[in-house]
Parts: C-alpha cells; structure tokens; sequence
C-alpha cells in the first residue's frame, strides 16, 4: 500500500488545554485527496473555545500541506506549506512554494497591515524540504528510517535562522516505562517521543514538543513546552476516523 493510500481519510481530533482550562480548543488534523491526481492536502487546525475564546477574541491557527507521491509512493514530497494565524478579524498569512523543477523555494508572507512581503531562494541541489504536516507522515510511515527505540531521526526541512532540520527522537523502553509511571492516563500509549521544531510554528521558547505515539504510530498525546503566554499546552486524540 502507498503512502497516501495508507494515510487517505485518516481524521484526528484533539482537545487542547492548558493552565486550569482542560479544553481550552479543539484541534483537527486531516489527510485527504485532491482533485488532481497523485496530490493530497494535510490540514491542522487548532480553535480556541468558550471563555478563552472571548479573552483571546477568538483564534484559530491553520496550518495546510499541499503534497505529492514520489519514489512509487514510498514518500511524500510538500508542494506547498501555508501558515494562517486569525485573531479576530486580523489574518496573518504565510505561504512557502517549492517548485523541484526550477528548484526554487518561493516565500510570501502577509502583514497584519494586509501588506505583502514575497522573497525567493534556491533549493540545493538533491534537498527535499519537508515542512512538519509532511514530515508527520513520513515519519510514521518509516521513510527516514524504522521506528524503533532509542533512536533519533533528523528531518530535513526549510531553513530558518540557520537551522534547517526537525529533530525527532523516540525514547528507550525503561525512559518510557518510566515516563508512564508517572502519568494519569496509560492506555494507548507504546512510544514516546520528542520533536525539536521551529519555535515560530509552535510559539514557544524552544520549540519542543513531547508526547506519545500508539502501538500504530498515531499521535495519542503530546505537550508543546513553555507556549508565548500560555506556559505548558497538551493536545489530547478524542477520536479517530479512517474513510477510505
């Protein structure tokens, strides 16, 4: 089965909460296919609720993936990333192009002012950029490498301030043994792991994000660490969903 056709349907729903509001949003992340043949979209979207929502005039994150199969659907290749932060009625907007014919990496980002900012860089020769939505099914699929225990992947994706991977690693059996121990809430979860991000995609001081993975490798639980304003912000699967 090829990548695509493994993931196709996949929906994945998450409360998010964070100081005393244990579900303080709603999160959806979607894999799904295109009109045109051999592209799929990926969609993560995040919505603030109730109280929180009227605090923080209501924001809703976006975060869309436009992908390709390549290597006889062994992998997936980002076409384009684009970024939406809305607060109320303000829309920031970025959007990242990659075009592997011409090997350019076209950038265009959208001020709170509605003023727009384009730039253009070259893709190196031989690089595939993957941004994290692309990443995210790759990784579970094992085109970096087999999932296993202790081990630790680096991802290559667009540069930013000079870095130009995800990091991703996936803890011994006795850390996360341990790890489970000390948690309320125990089933489901088999691999622990954490990612290495863009602090600006997160909001976050460092970028890092912890959590777990199913026996299936499906996000059940994860952490963004020291989130601007909020502090600690934990995702939690409320349902899963596969239609093929």
């Amino acid at each position: 089965m090829s990548i695509a056709e493994f993931f196709k349907g996949e929906e994945l729903s998450y409360e998010v909460g964070f100081w005393l509001f244990k579900r303080a949003a709603l999160g959806k992340l979607s894999f799904k296919e295109m009109e045109k043949k051999g592209c799929y979209m990926a969609i993560l979207q995040a919505e603030t609720l109730g109280v929180l929502g009227f605090v923080v005039r209501y924001r809703v994150d976006t975060y869309r993936s436009v992908m390709e199969e390549v290597d006889g659907g062994r992998r997936l290749r980002a076409l384009s990333f684009e970024e939406d932060v809305k607060i109320g009625e303000r829309l920031r907007r970025k959007t990242h192009l990659f075009d592997y014919q011409k090997m350019k990496w076209i950038q265009t980002r959208r001020k709170k002012d509605g003023s727009i900012v384009k730039t253009e860089e070259e893709i190196p020769s031989g690089k595939t950029y993957d941004d994290f939505l692309t990443a995210s099914y790759n990784f579970r699929y094992g085109v970096y490498g087999e999932i296993d225990r202790g081990k630790r992947f680096s991802v290559p994706t667009f540069p930013k301030k000079g870095v130009g991977t995800y990091e991703v690693s996936v803890a011994s059996r006795e850390e996360a043994e341990k790890r489970k121990k000390s948690e309320k809430i125990k089933d489901g979860k088999d691999y622990f792991v954490k990612l290495s991000l863009d602090p600006e995609i997160t909001h976050s001081k460092e970028g890092l994000i912890e959590g777990w993975l199913s026996r299936d490798l499906y996000p059940i639980e994860g952490t963004i660490r020291d989130v601007v304003l909020f502090g600690d912000v934990t995702g939690r699967l409320i349902s899963k969903v596969r239609s093929h």
